[in-house]
């Protein structure tokens, strides 16, 4: 039998810690808070890469990218968040485009959304698997700015506005 698509073997990985109360192979909560910190550093090149394509070709280079790093919320969870904001959206009032990855103080194991788009699992524990997420982030911005538009118009687009 051949090996499941990235996106099906990281759902099985998922769905394995929540049968086994794991991650990672880890069972104590700090053991689990570290592989959380190593996998923002794994996400970190995929997730600029996604936002700066939408960037580069829907946003034609006007958007500002920020990445937090590892933080900690109030509540004791961690977080890393990078966000993709450009002059249209701020004037709209709209959420920037985002990829938030997050591992909530009550929470089994971490999770990954978009601004619009909920919940992704996140058991990511290589550069090869945060590399295949590539794919999972350009759909969830993809899905993000679909939301955006819907929620105002197609005027928040750049590329929209050109005669491309």
């Amino acid at each position: 039998m051949t090996a499941p698509p990235a996106p099906i073997e990281a759902l099985v990985r998922h769905f394995t810690d929540l049968r086994d109360g794991t991650h990672a192979g880890h069972t104590e909560r700090p053991a689990k808070e570290a592989v959380f910190a190593t996998t923002t550093d794994l996400l970190d090149a995929p997730a600029r890469q996604a936002l700066t394509e939408y960037d580069t070709h829907l946003l034609l280079g006007t958007g500002t990218l920020h990445a937090t790093g590892l933080r900690r919320d109030r509540h004791g969870g961690s977080y890393a968040t990078w966000r993709l904001t450009w002059p249209e959206q701020v004037r709209a009032d709209l959420p920037a485009l985002a990829l938030h990855a997050h591992y909530d103080a009550g929470f089994h194991h971490p999770h990954l959304r978009g601004a619009t788009v909920a919940e992704w699992p996140l058991n990511v524990f290589t550069p090869a698997q945060a590399a295949e997420l590539l794919p999972t982030f350009r759909t969830i911005i993809a899905a993000d700015l679909h939301n955006l538009v819907f929620q105002r118009d197609w005027r928040i687009v750049p590329a929209l506005h050109s005669n491309r």
